[in-house]
């Protein structure tokens, strides 16, 4: 038994990790004053130990194609029976818990196809005792082309309607929510910049650095980073060490690839998965990655030297936002998904040989001050519940 508030988390990783360890960074934070239940939407990731203090309930895993088509990841089910066995298991978990704080993930700034197993917990927290209900975004927002005005304006009322704060992880002075956010009618719910979530210890101080360091996020989607890498190898000039971390979402199919490729070379190393991606890059000359938003965390915390390349299939426009904003502050170079190839790639390389990055002061400290800003807002709200009960607000959704 704890006498601790119970927190709910619900967090949906669709196509890479970000989310997930953001989430979990956030969880570990916040299980020193709350108890902590996540509801997992996705894979469970190979090797990577969530934190120790936080439970979670596994939802049927569904995951998202590069193209946005939605993939049950139990073959034994459909994708409309996942659904509604995870609607089940949320009503369940809510209504078993009836948490004093209700934190979702993105949703309604995303997960717009994860909206029927979200309204309904949202109709539910909004009745009898009512919870504090906080959405958690990061720190730039996914374009929606013609569509970016009318999602813009539902998920302004949503939010309007069912959440009491918006929690910002970013630094307002790197991204602010309203430059990729933009409804007609402002949002009339608190929005707080908590600065950015990190994970993990301090990366190391090295003596030197050595080697070229290659990652992908998660590694469902950075195969043809990986596989150009190795040809780019045997283009550069004198012994490099070569270091492939594929990820632990990395297919096996694509690591069975990659080791085919690699061969026999003794100069390049592929690894599955590391627990501190940051201090390997502490460790490494250079770093070659995608730009999502823990991968650029890392890069700015371990100070190296770093080319990206965007991850950018079916128009996301996210990481190449991401890594212009960076490069603006001379933190990293950036080549281009649609310019990689092997003889790009090792010009880049050796181009990167002469570069050093600027240092980049932005505030780190997001899960921390999400805690602060939870545990004020909740004693806040219960001072106004004893003098007046809340009345559930409720807007006309179009």
């Amino acid at each position: 038994m704890t006498d601790r508030p119970a927190l709910l988390l619900y967090c949906q990783h669709s196509l890479g990790l970000g989310h997930l360890k953001r989430s979990w960074a956030l969880a570990d934070a916040l299980s020193a004053d709350f108890r902590i239940v996540l509801l997992s939407g996705g894979v469970p990731p190979r090797d990577l130990p969530p934190p120790a203090r936080i439970e979670i309930v596994h939802l049927p895993p569904l995951a998202q194609n590069a193209d946005g088509r939605l993939v049950a990841l139990d073959d034994s089910i459909s994708v409309d029976e996942a659904r509604r066995n995870r609607c089940g298991i949320i009503l369940d978990t809510f209504r078993a818990l009836r948490p004093a704080v209700v934190l979702i993930e993105l949703f309604p700034f995303g997960r717009r196809k994860f909206a029927g197993e979200l309204m309904p917990l949202l109709e539910d927290a909004s009745s009898g005792p009512r919870p504090l209900v906080a959405c958690s975004v990061r720190d730039i927002l996914v374009g929606r082309g013609s569509g970016q005005q009318a999602h813009d304006d539902r998920a302004r009322a949503l939010v309007d309607t069912y959440f009491d704060a918006v929690f910002v992880h970013t630094d307002r002075q790197f991204a602010a929510l309203d430059e990729t956010f933009r409804p007609r009618q402002p949002l009339q719910t608190p929005v707080y910049y908590t600065g950015f979530v990190v994970s993990g210890a301090k990366p190391p101080v090295v003596a030197a650095r050595d080697g070229v360091l290659v990652s992908g996020g998660g590694g469902r989607f950075a195969e043809p980073l990986f596989t150009t890498a190795i040809e780019a190898h045997a283009r550069l000039s004198g012994p490099t060490r070569l270091t492939i971390v594929a990820g632990p979402l990395c297919e096996d199919s694509t690591w069975h690839r990659l080791v085919a490729l690699a061969g026999t070379r003794s100069n390049i190393r592929l690894q599955r998965t590391v627990l501190d991606l940051c201090g390997e890059m502490a460790r490494s000359q250079l770093s070659i990655s995608q730009c999502g938003y823990n991968t650029a965390l890392d890069i700015i915390r371990a100070r190296v030297p770093a080319l990206v390349v965007p991850f950018a299939d079916g128009g996301d426009s996210e990481q190449a936002d991401r890594a212009r904003r960076l490069e603006a502050l001379h933190a990293v170079r950036t080549l281009p998904a649609d310019r990689l190839s092997a003889p790009a790639l090792a010009a880049a390389i050796a181009q990167m040989r002469e570069f050093q990055p600027a240092p980049v002061s932005l505030a780190l400290d997001g899960a921390g001050q999400t805690a602060r800003l939870l545990k004020t807002l909740l004693r806040a709200r219960h001072v106004a519940q004893v003098t007046a009960p809340h009345e559930p607000r409720h807007e006309q959704l179009a």
